[in-house]
C-alpha cells in the first residue's frame, strides 16, 4: 500500500524539480546569510516568508486555475494562533483576558506550535473549503475575497482573545535567515511534488476543462478541497513565520496590501508554474526594494522628483498589467527550472506491451446498458421525449436523426454531464441517472465531446494519464505511463506523447481524445461525432482503430455521426431520433427502407451525397 501511495506521489520530474528549487533556495539564503550586509539579509528573511505564502496561493489556484484573494485569511489564523501557542503565560494574560485556560497556561516551542497551527488551520480550511470549492473557478476569487474581510472583521471583533485591533507582541523571536530558508524549501519541493503526483495532475485537469476531468472520472470538488486544505496549512506555516520573524503584528498586516503583493508574486512569476512562483517573488522582491527608497523622492542630475505617495503600488500594478499584455502566462509559463535547465525533448516511445481488456468476448452477455423513458427538458423546450435504447457489450449502435434531434444530449444524460429530468439508465441493473459526470465515468461508461475538449495545456501523454490515475487507485505513475503510452500506440500516436495536446491537427486531437475515453477501460463507449472534420484517410484509419478494439475488448459502442454510408456500414443495430423521440429502432438496412425515416431524415438525399465506403470501411465488421 505504502509502494501504491509512492508511486503515485513520487515522480522524477517532480523530484528533480523539487530539489533543483530546494537548493536554490537554500543557496541564497546562506549567501545572503555570508555575504549581505544586515540591511540585505532583513530583505532575504521577509522574501523567504512571503515565499512560503505565494506557494500556498500557487498550491491551489496554480493547480485548479481558480484565483484565491482568501489565503492571507489563514496567514493572519496562523500568526495569531502561532503567538498564542509560544507566549509566556503572564504576557497572554494581560493581552488576552478572555483566553480559555487551557491555552492561557499552555506554553510550546517554535517547532511545536508550527505544527499545531497548520492542522488548526487545516480544519478551519478544510471547513471553509467545504462551500469554497463547490462554486466555479469565476465565482471562487470573490468568494475567497469575502472569506479574507469576514476573517479579519472576526479578529479585529474577538478582542478578549486577538487584542482586535491592536499590535500583539511580546512574540518570541525564533526565526532567521536558516530556519526560514529550510521551511521556504520544504515547502516549495513538497508543491512541487505535489504539481506532478496524481492528485496534481488530475486537478491541473480541472483547471483546463472542468467538465471533460469530471467525464473521465476526475472528483474536481475532492481534489480542490485537498489542495484548499493544504494551501491553508501552509498559508499558515507563512503567517506563523512571519509573527516569529518580527516579534509583532496587527490584523492589518495581514490584509488586502499583502494580498495584493503576494498575487502580484504569483501572477508575475507565473500562476501555472512552481518555478515561476519563485521568480516571480524574487522579483517583486527586488522591485518593492528599489520602489521604497524612490518613494520619498529622488534625484536625476538637474532634475529633483519629489515624494510620490504610493510608488511602489503604483509600480507594481504597472509591472502586472506590462506582464499580463507580454506573458500572459507570467515569466516562466508552464516551465519549471528542470525542464529549463534540461532542454527536455520528447524521447521516442518504445513499442508497449498489449493492455490485458477489462471485458472480455467470454463475459460481454452480462454487461447491458438500458435507456428507459429518458427524457430532458429545458425551460419549456423538450429535448428528449421517452427515449428508450439498449446496447449489450461487443454491440456497435448508431444514433441519427436531423440535427436538433437530442442526440448529442442523451449521450450527455447517459455520461452524466447532465442530469435527465425524468427516466432510468441502468448499467448491469445499477441505476446511473443522477449520478455525477465522474461518478458515471468510474462505473465504466466513457465519452468523447462533440467539440473537442481536452486538456490543451497538458501533453498528449498527461492527456491519458489523467483517465488511467484517476480510475485505477492502484496504478503507480509507473504502471499508468505504460498504459497510457499503449493506447497512445494503439491509436497511432504515441510519437505525439510529450507535445502540447493544444498543439496538435485536428485529427490528431480526435485520437487523443479517443485514447483518453479508452483510457477507463470502459464497458461502454459514447462517440459524439468521431469522424468529423476528418478527411476520408483519416476517417478510414479511425474506423480501424475503433473496429479492431471493438473486437479485442467487446466494449459496447453508441456512435453518432452523420456521415450515413459510415453508419450503415459500421453499426449493428441503428436507433433513429426525431425532436426528441424515438422513430425507429432496427438494423442499418431496415431503417434505410423504413418510409417513415426516409420521409423525417433522409429526403431527397437518400441516394447519398455522402462520403463513399472505402474498402477499408467495408472491411471493419468483417
Amino acid at each position: 500500500m505504502m509502494g501504491a501511495f509512492a508511486g503515485r506521489w513520487l515522480t522524477k520530474q517532480g523530484g528533480a524539480n523539487g530539489a533543483l528549487l530546494a537548493l536554490l533556495i537554500i543557496a541564497i539564503g546562506m549567501g545572503s546569510a555570508l555575504l549581505g550586509s544586515p540591511a540585505m539579509l532583513n530583505t532575504v528573511t521577509n522574501m523567504m516568508t512571503a515565499l512560503v505564502g505565494v506557494m500556498a496561493i500557487a498550491l491551489f489556484s496554480g493547480n485548479s486555475g481558480a484565483l484565491s484573494f482568501g489565503h492571507v485569511a489563514f496567514m493572519a489564523l496562523g500568526a495569531q494562533v502561532s503567538a498564542t501557542l509560544t507566549m509566556p503565560p503572564a504576557l497572554k494574560a494581560q493581552l488576552f483576558p478572555a483566553l480559555p485556560d487551557i491555552l492561557l497556561h499552555f506554553q510550546a516551542n517554535f517547532a511545536v506550535a508550527l505544527v499545531l497551527t497548520a492542522i488548526l488551520v487545516g480544519l478551519f480550511a478544510f471547513a471553509t473549503g467545504l462551500a469554497i470549492v463547490k462554486l466555479s473557478s469565476a465565482t471562487i476569487p470573490i468568494a475567497t475575497l469575502g472569506l479574507l474581510i469576514i476573517v479579519n472583521s472576526l479578529i479585529i471583533g474577538a478582542d478578549g482573545v486577538t487584542r482586535g485591533s491592536q499590535a500583539v507582541y511580546g512574540i518570541p523571536k525564533s526565526v532567521d535567515i536558516f530556519v526560514v530558508s529550510a521551511v521556504a524549501a520544504l515547502v516549495t519541493g513538497f508543491i512541487a511534488l505535489f504539481k506532478e503526483s496524481a492528485a496534481g495532475l488530475a486537478l491541473r485537469a480541472t483547471r483546463e476543462d472542468e467538465a471533460a476531468a469530471a467525464a473521465v472520472g476526475v472528483d474536481v470538488a475532492r481534489l480542490r478541497l485537498l489542495a484548499w486544505v493544504l494551501s491553508g496549512a501552509v498559508a499558515a506555516i507563512a503567517g506563523a513565520l512571519i509573527a516569529h520573524n518580527l516579534s509583532v503584528f496587527s490584523p492589518k498586516d495581514f490584509y488586502l496590501d499583502l494580498t495584493f503583493s503576494l498575487v502580484v508574486m504569483l501572477i508575475v512569476g507565473g500562476v501555472n508554474s512552481v518555478s515561476g512562483a519563485l521568480a516571480g517573488t524574487l522579483v517583486v522582491t527586488v522591485m518593492i526594494e528599489i520602489l521604497r527608497r524612490l518613494e520619498n523622492g529622488f534625484s536625476l542630475g538637474v532634475v529633483e522628483v519629489p515624494q510620490i505617495f504610493g510608488l511602489t503600488i503604483i509600480g507594481l500594478s504597472l509591472l502586472i498589467m506590462a506582464v499580463l499584455y507580454y506573458r500572459p502566462g507570467g515569466l516562466l509559463g508552464y516551465r519549471e527550472l528542470a525542464d529549463i535547465l534540461s532542454r527536455r525533448s520528447a524521447p521516442v516511445a518504445s513499442k508497449p506491451h498489449s493492455v490485458p481488456a477489462q471485458v472480455t468476448q467470454k463475459d460481454a452477455e452480462k454487461h447491458m446498458l438500458r435507456v428507459a423513458s429518458v427524457s430532458k427538458v429545458y425551460g419549456g423546450v423538450k429535448a428528449l421525449q421517452e427515449v428508450s435504447l439498449e446496447v449489450a457489450s461487443g454491440e456497435i449502435l448508431g444514433l441519427i436523426g436531423p440535427n436538433g434531434s437530442g442526440k448529442s444530449t442523451l449521450l450527455a444524460c447517459i455520461s452524466g454531464t447532465q442530469s435527465a429530468s425524468s427516466g432510468s439508465i441502468r448499467m448491469d441493473g445499477a441505476e446511473l441517472a443522477g449520478l455525477p459526470a465522474f461518478a458515471v465515468a468510474q462505473s465504466g461508461i466513457a465519452r468523447n465531446f462533440q467539440s473537442i475538449r481536452l486538456f490543451a495545456n497538458l501533453s498528449v501523454l498527461e492527456n491519458v494519464l489523467v483517465a488511467v490515475l484517476a480510475n485505477d487507485r492502484t496504478a503507480t505513475q509507473a504502471s499508468a505511463r505504460h498504459k497510457a503510452m499503449t493506447l497512445l500506440d494503439r491509436l497511432a500516436i504515441a510519437e505525439l506523447a510529450h507535445r502540447r495536446s493544444g498543439d496538435l491537427a485536428y485529427g490528431q486531437q480526435r485520437r487523443v481524445e479517443i485514447a483518453r475515453a479508452l483510457a477507463l477501460d470502459p464497458r461502454f463507449l459514447l462517440l459524439d461525432e468521431p469522424a468529423a472534420g476528418m478527411n476520408e484517410a483519416e476517417t478510414g484509419d479511425l474506423l480501424n482503430i475503433l473496429g479492431q478494439t471493438m473486437r479485442e475488448t467487446s466494449i459496447g459502442l453508441i456512435i453518432v455521426d452523420h456521415d450515413m454510408p459510415l453508419i450503415m456500414r459500421l453499426c449493428h443495430r441503428l436507433v433513429v431520433l426525431n425532436r426528441g423521440s424515438v422513430l425507429a429502432v432496427g438494423a442499418p438496412q431496415e431503417i434505410q427502407n423504413d418510409e417513415t425515416v426516409r420521409e423525417a431524415y433522409f429526403g431527397r438525399r437518400r441516394s447519398g451525397k455522402g462520403r463513399p465506403i472505402t474498402m477499408q470501411q467495408r472491411e471493419i465488421i468483417a
